[in-house]
């Protein structure tokens, strides 16, 4: 029987490792999560207050996208991250934070409520967590330019 797995927790937490190994383990299908593509993630880390809104909608059409795509795969999937965990947890800071304007966020909760009507959840969630230094240190040594200014306060 087909079955989806969702993989959340904090940036750099281990979700594309713990991932691949499954995978690699379950012989199942790996849905990443779509960082390296975002045009958005180097200036929202650099001026969240600018750029959350626009970052967050591109995760959402991506993750949304994923989603869909993992649904019609053949096999059972597993996603690195997934569209619940960027509305609920990312975007819902972001908006509580004050660094997306709640015009934005009302506009970005009625897309994502309207298209989620139409998605299946996951079968399973599992939620990874870790120390913030830890996180910290992990960022650190994967090196991607645009995540060395993510402040300890963020994470």
């Amino acid at each position: 029987m087909k079955k989806f797995v969702a993989v959340a927790g904090n940036i750099g937490v281990g979700k594309s490792t713990l991932v691949a190994m499954l995978c690699q383990s379950l012989g199942w299908q790996p849905f990443y999560e779509p960082v390296a593509d975002n045009p958005y993630l180097a200036d929202f880390y650099a001026d969240m207050r600018a750029w959350a809104f626009h970052s967050q909608i591109f995760f959402l059409t991506h993750r949304l996208r994923a989603h869909r795509q993992l649904l019609d795969h053949p096999t059972s999937a597993i996603q690195d991250r997934s569209v619940y965990e960027d509305a609920e947890v990312f975007a819902l800071n972001l908006y509580r934070q004050g660094l997306i304007h709640p015009r934005d966020y009302a506009t970005y909760r009625e897309l994502y409520e309207v298209l989620g009507e139409f998605l299946p959840p996951p079968d399973l969630v599992v939620y990874l967590r870790a120390s913030v230094s830890t996180l910290l240190n992990r960022i650190t040594n994967r090196g991607r330019d645009y995540e060395r200014y993510i402040s300890p306060e963020y994470l």
